[in-house]
């Protein structure tokens, strides 16, 4: 019997670590609410891409006729699938890298990015893909960490980056700035809401989130 060819993203040992992180944090870190946020009135077809263990599918309003969720970890991969079924809205979960979306050109009315544009491995060409799947003056809904504000911070976050961050976390990098990279990939930003998670305490590299929404510039 021919081998499966290996898989783009391979992280098993993280992805169990994560599955049970993120379900802790949909109460104890408001994330639940986030997503709740992010898709408030996401309606018509939809790609989610990274879509890691399906912890948003529960949030998609019954305006939305399809997700097409792609996730390249095949541990996430299972845990979403499960996830899937108990969605209200249609899921159709496929495996695939956001670098070479296996899905036509100008097919959906929105995407969403929820915590996946730190891990991809070329940033331009992942938000290159949405532009190109996604129709003209479509939306992109983002939920995101990325670069601090300050130096201080923004000099750590980058040095972790160099090191030992991507390796431990998946392939995570802190020091991205998703706005700036939304920006220009041919998106003009609509709304966005800056801020700190947790909202008290001592800051993490990867404390500093941006929620909003874009518009595929045609």
């Amino acid at each position: 019997m021919p081998a499966h060819p290996p898989d783009p993203v391979h992280h098993p040992y993280f992805a169990r670590f994560y599955a049970r992180a993120s379900t802790a944090a949909e109460t104890r870190a408001g994330m639940a609410a986030l997503r709740r946020e992010l898709l408030h009135g996401v309606s018509g077809r939809v790609i989610e891409i990274g879509a890691g263990n399906g912890l948003n599918f529960a949030h998609y309003p019954r305006a939305v006729s399809e997700v097409v969720a792609v996730e390249p970890e095949r541990t996430l991969r299972h845990l979403a699938a499960a996830a899937a079924l108990r969605a209200e809205v249609p899921v159709d979960l496929v495996p695939g890298v956001a670098e070479a979306l296996p899905v036509k050109s100008e097919a959906f009315d929105v995407a969403v990015a929820s915590l996946v544009l730190c891990t991809v491995g070329n940033l331009p060409r992942a938000l290159s893909e949405l532009h190109r799947v996604l129709r003209p003056e479509a939306e992109l809904r983002f939920l995101e960490h990325g670069l601090a504000p300050g130096p201080g911070m923004a000099a750590v976050q980058r040095a972790l980056d160099r090191t030992v961050w991507p390796r431990l976390f998946g392939g995570c990098h802190t020091a991205r700035d998703p706005l700036a990279a939304i920006e220009a990939a041919g998106f003009r930003i609509v709304s966005q809401r800056a801020f700190r998670l947790p909202e008290r305490g001592p800051a993490l590299p990867t404390s500093y989130c941006v929620i909003g929404s874009a518009r595929r510039v045609p």
